[in-house]
């Protein structure tokens, strides 16, 4: 019999020219001690430099494009 495997835990950050901002919550994420972590941030199709500072955490899955608004990005997490 195998091991169950551990749960993953899967954390979405929403975000729109959070440039500034974002860059603590990757950190902070980055930063737990839990192994199994799925980050995913869903990002309203920005024009500040919001790509920039997610592509220096690997860790993350960055999905970019036009929403129509804060809940529509959180129901596409």
């Amino acid at each position: 019999m195998t091991a169950a495997k551990p749960p993953l835990i899967s954390i979405i950050t929403v975000c729109y020219n959070a440039a500034d901002a974002l860059a603590h919550t990757l950190e902070s994420v980055a930063a737990q001690s839990y192994p199994h972590i799925q980050h995913i941030i869903v990002d309203g199709a920005s024009t500040d430099h919001t790509s920039e500072v997610v592509e220096r955490f690997p860790h993350a899955c960055f999905y970019s494009e036009p929403d129509e608004g804060i809940y529509d990005a959180m129901n596409k997490g």
